[in-house]
């Protein structure tokens, strides 16, 4: 037995920047001066700021990275709440760029893994909601980064520890 379902088709468009064309720029800064540049508009995000819909992205003082999203339909699962995956990316992101904000230019790093708790869904009932990243320790070789989402009520959905390695080209 077959059912179909009249559902409103919606469409979605994005523009970003050729991540390429971004890179030689961006490699001659340390990583706290690339995010700033990003944060000011002076560099742009890497697409998948756009493909996610970022709305926010800041580096604090005190080290810092906190993006936010308002969650959206085309965020959304078949169950009617947003995919694990996206709050998993967002926590990958703050944590990753937490860590990049500690590095020197021509140095790198890359995700070695993400253990991400989902404490709450996240729906569009949540609002805004803010993910928040830092660097908990950070050696020569490898950094290990915390990150969190809280919706506009400060209501905690989904904390996650990173482990990044660093090295040099």
């Amino acid at each position: 037995m077959t059912t179909t379902v009249d559902a409103a088709i919606r469409t979605r468009t994005h523009e970003w920047a050729d991540p390429a064309a971004v890179l030689p720029h961006a490699a001659s800064l340390s990583g706290r001066e690339a995010l700033t540049a990003m944060g000011a508009g002076e560099l742009p995000y890497p697409p998948i700021a756009s493909t996610m819909d970022f709305e926010t992205f800041e580096l604090t003082e005190e080290g810092e990275v906190v993006v936010s999203i308002t969650a959206q339909e085309f965020h959304y699962n078949p169950i009617g709440m947003v995919h694990g995956g996206v709050m998993a990316t967002l926590l990958d992101t703050v944590c990753g760029c937490a860590v990049h904000a500690t590095l020197p230019a021509g140095v790198l790093y890359t995700s070695l893994d993400l253990s991400v708790k989902f404490i709450r869904p996240m729906t569009t009932q949540s609002g805004r909601v803010e993910a928040r990243g830092r660097v908990v320790h950070r050696g020569s070789r490898i950094a290990l980064a915390e990150g969190t989402i809280v919706d506009q009520n400060g209501k905690l959905l989904a904390s996650a520890t990173s482990s990044c390695m660093i090295f040099a080209p």
